[in-house]
Formats: C-alpha cells, structure tokens, sequence
C-alpha cells in the first residue's frame, strides 16, 4: 500500500532552546530563509506524501498560520510587482493537505503518534520529527519509503554514533543485515545507560505499519510518565517486523543550539548564493 500520510509530532515545548522558544514554537525557528518545519513538509512532498498530520499543542498558532493563506500579505505583494514572493507565499498555503490534531497532554513521542490513529485507521503511515533536518541528495523519508516497499515492515531510520553518544538516542539491536544499509532489527533500547546493543542510533524519520496503534493504545507509561514509541516498536521487533535503515545524509540535531548552528553553516556552504558570503564571513573571523 502506498504511503500517503506522515505524522508531525509538533507538540513539543523546545526547552533546549529557551528563551528563544518561549513565544516562538521551535519548529518556526529558521534556517537560513525557512522555518523548520518547512524543510521536513517539503521533505515528505518530495517523497510523494500528499497529507500531513500536525499534532500540535496549544502554543503552535504560528505554525498553523505559517500553512495558510495570508490574503493581506498577498495582496501586497502583488499589488507591489513582487511576484516571485507573491508566488512563494501562495506555494506554501497550497502546498498540501494539512489537518491538525491537538495533543492535550505531553505524554510522549507514541502518545503523540496514538493522537492519529482515526484519521490513519488502517494505512501505512510515515512519522517526521522536524528537530532532525537532514541534508541528502534523496530525501531521506524516499529513502525509507523505497525499502519499506521491499520489506513490506515497519522502517526506521538508522544512525551509526560514537559509543559515548548512545546515551542521548535510542539504539536497536541487529537480528540480521540484509545489505549493507538494510538491517532486521530484534530489539532497542531508550538511551541506554551501559553498553548499548549497537552503534546504530535511531533518528527522526519512520515508516509505521498500522499494527502499532493498538500496541500504543495498551502500553503503560514509562518514566516520567510518557508512552514511548520506542517501547512498541520494541514489541514488533520481537515479531519479526522491523527494519532498519542507514540513511544516506547528513543529519542536524536543530533542536539544540549547536545543531541549528551546524545546520545553518553546512546549508550555507551547499548555496550557490551563500556559499561566497558564508566564506567571506568565516575569513574575518576573530577567534
């Protein structure tokens, strides 16, 4: 079946990045000329997704704002011979099908993910957390998509990290390899503490088989209170059906400071219109 939907899980306060997301969601945050979230919409439309699924909180109203139409805005632009603009601002509001869904409570990445399930029902669904902008020449949720195809199983996006990081990520335990990329996963752990299983992190992209919902549903909340989806594709792994992916790209932690610094600097460095700027910029630097 055809993946035609991706989850957002945008409900999230962004306290790594305080003061600046204190009025701002952090998805809205932009690198280089786009918000966030902009990149990881695009990401799924360029991978053949043709709706998305927003579950967002109650300070989310820019972003919501950001995905509809601005009739003054437009007016001016037009009015003022910008057309280019005018276009840009038109593509983004016609862009694609959005519905919104409100997570009520922070009760976790799978809560979130649960929040979808009547308008999922029984389809394949992708999930994208917008914290991780990754730079390919593929998008990456194509990459996914392409082996969920072969595989017919859920699809996560797999890392390689350094040991000492382990603790930050969920890690997955390798069953068997298909290929040098496509892995059979048996088993993860949430940040690991000792030794971790792997050295193949999970990060923000998935392709979900529609069996997860119930597992959702029924599982108890970890600590801190949260149902981690971790924790139920763990119970589907043990059955067999989970795979794991190593994407090909460059990936950027854009919730954390560093990572939307790195971001910025390595989205730079691939624009033709930037990139003699950004050197410019990094020569007269006085460190």
């Amino acid at each position: 079946m055809k993946i035609k939907k991706a989850v957002f899980p945008v409900a999230g306060y962004g306290t790594r990045l305080l003061p600046a997301t204190k009025a701002i969601p952090k998805e809205m945050l932009t690198l280089i000329d786009k918000p966030l979230i902009q990149y990881a919409v695009e990401e799924a439309i360029d991978s053949g997704i043709e709706q998305i699924i927003f579950i967002t909180g109650r300070t989310k109203k820019a972003l919501e704002d950001h995905f509809d139409i601005n009739f003054e805005l437009n007016k001016i632009l037009w009015e003022s011979g910008r057309t280019k603009l005018y276009e840009d601002m038109k593509r983004i509001s016609e862009m694609v099908d959005v519905i919104y869904v409100r997570q009520k409570e922070q009760l976790g990445l799978g809560h979130a993910i649960a929040c979808a399930k009547d308008i999922i029902r029984d389809e394949p669904f992708a999930v994208i957390l917008p914290d991780d902008i990754i730079l390919s020449k593929e998008p990456v949720m194509a990459q996914l998509i392409r082996q969920y195809e072969r595989v017919n199983g859920s699809v996560i996006s797999l890392m390689p990290i350094e040991d000492y990081a382990a603790h930050k990520y969920g890690i997955v335990e390798v069953d068997s390899r298909l290929d040098d990329r496509l892995y059979k996963l048996s088993n993860m752990v949430e940040k690991p503490k000792d030794t971790p299983p792997s050295n193949l992190a999970i990060i923000g992209r998935y392709i979900l088989t529609p069996d997860i919902l119930p597992v959702l549903e029924e599982l108890r909340p970890a600590r801190g209170g949260e149902i981690q989806l971790t924790d139920a594709l763990r119970a589907l792994a043990k059955a067999g059906s989970v795979y794991g992916y190593e994407f090909e790209g460059q990936r950027f932690d854009c919730g954390d400071r560093v990572g939307l610094l790195e971001a910025t600097i390595n989205f730079a460095a691939n624009n033709d219109e930037l990139r003699p700027h950004l050197k410019e910029i990094i020569g007269k630097l006085q460190v």
